[in-house]
């Protein structure tokens, strides 16, 4: 069998759980993740845990709240025919989630141009330059982050916009993580945890040992 142009996949094996719900593509391929089989089951079983992993008495309606909030979310942020993750950040299982996503894809050329147009490093919307800086992955390697602020169309409010992309040569696959929100303090509150999120993301072949 001939190998595909291109099958690299989002590995998540080495993120921490504790603040993260990591929420699968929902592509609608006959390779989808069984989450999406009943993401509403998933989504409750999920809650139990938040509340069973903090050791916090969810009460009587806690586990319903955050179910529910669980299951907006992956139908709001990853609908139908979306190839990307959803992960969302919260300490308490009652906090509103902070949705972050990373999506894969194959590599562009060149580079440089590539990731600075992966995190809109360049955006003519951005109110100021955007803030553009080197990073460094435990994983991934050598990438690109930035942070800017965009205005909103129907709101006096800015949005808060993080970045982070790499290009990796093998398996010739560009990966890029991202996160926005008006609530600058939330994101502030979460910028470590999202920074080791961006360590933890891996990529992998499933054709590397066929080759």
């Amino acid at each position: 069998m001939s190998r595909p142009p291109f099958l690299a996949v989002l590995d998540i094996e080495h993120i921490d759980p504790y603040p993260w719900t990591a929420i699968p593509p929902h592509d609608g391929g006959d390779d989808m993740l069984e989450e999406w089989d009943d993401i509403r089951a998933w989504c409750r079983e999920e809650a139990e845990d938040l509340w069973a992993d903090r050791e916090l008495d969810p009460g009587p309606d806690g586990i319903d709240v955050v179910a529910a909030t669980l299951t907006r979310c992956a139908e709001t942020f990853s609908p139908l025919g979306t190839n990307h993750w959803l992960f969302l950040h919260r300490d308490h299982p009652l906090d509103v989630p902070l949705p972050v996503l990373a999506a894969i894809g194959p590599s562009s050329e060149p580079r440089d141009e590539t990731l600075r147009a992966l995190t809109m490093a360049d955006d003519p919307a951005a109110v100021e330059p955007p803030v553009v800086k080197p990073f460094v992955s435990r994983r991934l390697g050598k990438g690109l982050t930035t942070f800017r602020y965009v205005p909103q169309d129907d709101s006096p409010r800015l949005i808060a916009c993080v970045r982070y992309a790499w290009q990796l040569d093998e398996p010739g696959a560009d990966v890029v993580l991202w996160t926005a929100t008006e609530d600058v303090t939330r994101l502030m509150a979460a910028a470590a945890d999202l920074e080791e999120l961006a360590h933890s993301l891996t990529v992998y072949d499933p054709w590397a040992d066929d080759v």
